[in-house]
Order: structure tokens, then C-alpha cells, then sequence
């Protein structure tokens, strides 16, 4: 049976308010010390000033993807018929693109041949391919020049990914961590969603892995849930409290900082960092969605 935090705090012998100041001190120097992720630098959701930011730009490939994972918003996009076409999203000098934001680049013919593009178009830009990486091949990735590649990982083994996923492709996506891993020109990221209920445990776990194969940084993600994916979270396990829980969020990024560099999406970080101890400790982020948007303008 679950304690609450209350009964907890008498079991151990501390009063339930002691125990509170001191988690909530431990959680603000947390918040404090950490860096924002490398894929946010540029992004102005950093900008608390601005009213209406948006993700730096964008090239998506296809809304189609080889998983089928439990919390995706691409695949509600598709499925409403709001998924973007090929193309770019954004504007002109930009100083980071992201290769893509749904649906999986790597399933592309074109993956390189735009990546290539992108070099040559605008040449002083960043360049972050976003994959699930179960199509990462050494022969492919000798073909790809990215400066930040972040590979998706939410489970740390084969059992716990197909459940998320849908896709037997765990070995394949480890493999992948490890080619991008070892080759430090590139700063290598593995992006993970935190759903309790589901995955809090395997998330220092992964972190463990990623840093065995050579990965220089976590990008832990609250989860937001769309409506169309629900029932399916409600299937797997999840616990819809405590995902909109920032302390819960803050508690397993510090597990997992023992194994890796672990950074929280940076528009979330960004207000983190305003909030005193114990606003720290008992607020909630709004987590629910209907569809995702896109609010950038598709270019020729």
C-alpha cells in the first residue's frame, strides 16, 4: 500500500512539514544547478518575456513512424489531420533546425540528401536530428552530419520498450546510442519521457545505460498527454497526478543525475528557476492536450 507523504513522514519519525522544507531546499539547489538542454539553447521559450513563443525551426520529413508509442503526439496529429507536410518550418538565418519533430526522419529516403540541404542552406545553423534511432546504422550515420543527435529511449529494457513503443527494437535503439555515443564530434542526447506509473523507475536506469555507451546528456521530459492517448496511458499504468507533479519530475531527474548529465525541457527549466523552495515542492504544470500545433510557417 502507498504511503502519503504524511504518513510517510511519521513513520521515519519527522514531523511531515520538516521533512517538506527539506526536500523543497534539496529541489531548488537542484533546479538551480542544472543546465538547460543542449537542443533548447536558441529556442525562445527561454524567453519568459516573450507572450507567444515558438520551437526553433524545423525540416520534417514524414509523419510516418516504425513505433507506435503509448503517449505520442505525432501520431494524434496524423490521426486528427494536422501532421505538417514535407518541408521546412520556419525562417530565414535561423540558429538551429531540428530534423524533425514528427514521425521518424530515418524512415526517409531523402534523410540525407536533406541534411545535406540544410548544410548548404544555411550553413550557420545548428543542426539536431530527433529520432527514435532503430534505424541507425553505422553505414547511414557515416552519411549524416548533425551536430546534436537526440535518440528516444523511455524504457531500459526490451520488455518495458515494447510496451511503450509497440516495436521490438530496444537492441536496435541501444545500438544506436553506442555509434552516436562514440563519436564525440556530435553531442549526443537521449530524450526520455517521465511517466509515472509506467517508466519513474527505469529512467535512472536508463540514464546508467546511456552513460555506459558513451552519451553525454539525459533530456528528461515531463509527459504531456493528449486526449487521444488517454485511454492508453490509463492501460499501461500511468498516474495522472503525479505526471503533472513537478516534484516528482525534479525527484527522478536527481536519481538520475548519479549516472549522466541529466537537463529539463527548457521552456519548463526556464520558470523552474523564477519559483522559491517550496513553490518548487508542491506545484503542477498543466499536462493535458488535445492536439499538438505547430506554429510555424511551412517554406518553400
Amino acid at each position: 500500500m502507498k504511503l502519503t507523504w504524511e504518513e510517510f513522514a511519521r513513520k521515519i519519525g519527522v514531523e511531515p512539514r520538516i521533512l517538506e522544507n527539506r526536500e523543497a531546499r534539496l529541489l531548488k539547489e537542484f533546479v538551480d544547478e542544472i543546465s538547460y538542454p543542449s537542443h533548447c539553447r536558441f529556442c525562445q521559450g527561454l524567453d519568459l518575456s516573450n507572450p507567444n513563443p515558438v520551437h526553433h525551426p524545423s525540416y520534417e520529413l514524414t509523419p510516418a513512424c516504425n513505433h507506435d508509442c503509448i503517449f505520442c503526439y505525432s501520431n494524434v496529429a496524423l490521426k486528427l489531420g494536422k501532421a505538417p507536410k514535407p518541408g521546412y518550418y520556419g525562417w530565414d538565418n535561423p540558429k538551429a533546425i531540428t530534423v524533425s519533430q514528427y514521425g521518424e526522419p530515418l524512415l526517409s529516403p531523402r534523410i540525407v540528401e536533406v541534411n545535406r540541404m540544410l548544410r548548404e542552406r544555411f550553413p550557420g545553423a545548428r543542426l539536431d536530428l530527433q529520432t527514435n534511432g532503430s534505424l541507425l546504422t553505422e553505414e547511414l550515420w557515416e552519411k549524416l552530419d548533425f551536430d546534436i543527435v537526440m535518440i528516444s529511449l523511455d524504457a531500459a529494457s526490451r520488455e518495458k520498450h515494447l510496451k511503450i513503443t509497440n516495436a521490438d527494437t530496444f537492441e536496435a535503439v541501444v545500438n544506436a546510442l553506442r555509434i552516436v555515443g562514440e563519436d564525440k564530434s556530435v553531442r549526443s542526447v537521449v530524450r526520455t519521457i517521465f511517466m509515472p506509473g509506467i517508466n519513474e523507475r527505469e529512467i535512472p536506469k536508463i540514464a546508467e545505460l546511456a552513460s555506459s555507451l558513451g552519451v553525454d546528456e539525459m533530456h528528461l521530459q515531463p509527459l504531456t498527454i493528449h486526449e487521444l492517448n488517454v485511454e492508453r496511458l490509463k492501460k499501461a499504468g500511468l498516474d495522472f497526478e503525479r505526471a503533472e507533479s513537478v516534484r516528482e519530475l525534479l525527484r527522478v531527474a536527481m536519481k538520475a543525475r548519479e549516472y549522466i548529465d541529466v537537463r529539463i525541457s527548457g521552456c519548463l527549466l526556464a520558470q523552474l528557476k523564477r519559483m522559491d523552495a517550496l513553490t518548487l515542492f508542491s506545484v503542477k504544470r498543466v499536462a493535458r492536450e488535445v492536439a499538438p500545433v505547430v506554429k510555424r510557417a511551412r517554406k518553400k
